[in-house]
């Protein structure tokens, strides 16, 4: 019984180590090249929404004037909601403003 304690808390902490910020491989993968870049100005960020009865996840822009990209559960780039000169993105999912269902917040940068 003494041993199993101290075997339940590291596999506890364990778990909280996982750098896995989502359930897809391909949006983890896409985190950490934006990672592996010097930090976005504003920070690069991720959010997770279900739009059209799919998880999706959307990507700031790294500078101004440039489009925040819209991706399903496997990387494939549906659109770009907003962003780019306009605002108002690339104009091929102009109801994602208002359809949309925030999830949660995937991954903001903070270093």
């Amino acid at each position: 019984m003494k041993l199993l304690i101290p075997v339940a808390l590291i596999g506890l902490f364990a778990f909280q180590c996982n750098k896995d910020y989502t359930d897809y491989s391909c949006i983890n993968n896409k985190i950490g090249r934006i990672k592996s870049q010097r930090k976005w100005n504003p920070p690069a960020q991720v959010n997770e929404y279900i739009y059209n009865g799919k998880h999706v996840f959307l990507f700031s822009a790294d500078c101004c004037d440039q489009f925040y990209e819209l991706y399903d559960e496997n990387c494939n780039l549906i659109c770009a909601p907003s962003g780019g000169i306009s605002g108002n993105g690339d104009g091929k999912c102009t109801d994602f403003q208002t359809t949309a269902q925030f999830v949660r917040l995937v991954w903001k940068d903070d270093r």
